[in-house]
């Protein structure tokens, strides 16, 4: 069994493609925006506590290790919605936390925080979107295309000696069902999040600046509305690539609305 070549260069592309994206919308807006990388720091240190460690030890609790709750999620609509709102409560009250330290910061060093733009929420969403991409995404593409190479030098099955012989099949037929298509449809997700992560970003930044405290339920209800095509594919309840076409629009629509924010010649709310 062997990766096919174009196949593995469609996966080295994408994953190079995920991981530089939000370094070069850095890059380029960082200038013109003023943006600061300590608000990058401060949504990379967010997803990681809220999304890597906090959501996914509840959910290890919650589906694995209680038998009460994982009876009762096994049922696919429970799922959805358990899943939806968790890490929409997770990662947003993580982002609202963060978002107020910043504005803190922000109103610390000057007598009002008005003047402080929307740049701070598109760093604050590269950082919280770009960890996401490489936490989620790149790591883990950059471990198939290497067993995708062991496959093809005919070496995978001494290098997953230590794992059990129907994890290494499994592995084995992962690779099998690997195609180009799989490639663009990875970038194609983790691109579409990044966006999101930036919309819900300056969601929450104009929000909090305003005071407005229905911010907070607001923005976990709209991730979790963002999360629920793929809960519902991850549930089998509905094909992959409904979940990809929803995504692709959705993300086409916020970039929109970005652009349009963005683009303007006083980056304030």
């Amino acid at each position: 069994m062997v990766v096919a070549p174009l196949t593995l260069s469609s996966l080295a592309v994408a994953t190079l493609l995920v991981a530089a994206l939000p370094f070069l919308i850095y890059r380029r807006l960082r200038r013109p925006l003023a943006l600061n990388p300590r608000d990058a720091i401060t949504g990379i240190a967010v997803f990681a506590l809220f999304a890597m460690v906090i959501e996914r030890a509840l959910n290890d609790y919650v589906l694995h290790r209680n038998e009460a709750t994982a009876t009762f999620l096994s049922n696919p609509v429970a799922f959805v919605v358990y899943g939806a709102l968790a890490a929409g409560i997770c990662e947003e009250v993580g982002r609202f936390i963060g978002m107020r330290l910043l504005l803190k910061r922000a109103a610390a060093k000057s007598a009002s925080a008005t003047g402080k733009g929307d740049g701070t929420a598109l760093t604050y969403g590269l950082g919280h979107g770009g960890a996401e991409a490489w936490l989620v995404g790149v790591l883990v593409q950059i471990q198939w295309i290497l067993f995708a190479v062991f496959e093809n030098r005919g070496e995978l099955d001494g290098y997953l000696s230590n794992l059990p012989t129907d994890s290494v099949m499994r592995i084995h037929l992962i690779l099998a069902s690997l195609t180009p298509q799989t490639a663009g449809i990875f970038a194609l997700e983790r691109v579409a999040a990044l966006v999101f992560q930036i919309g819900l970003s300056v969601l929450m930044w104009r929000g909090l600046r305003a005071g407005w405290r229905g911010i907070l339920p607001l923005a976990i209800a709209l991730h979790a509305l963002v999360d629920v095509p793929a809960a519902l594919f991850q549930a089998q309840l509905v094909p992959l690539a409904a979940v990809d076409g929803l995504y692709a629009v959705g993300a086409v629509i916020v970039a929109g609305l970005l652009f349009r924010v963005f683009r303007r010649p006083a980056v304030v709310a």
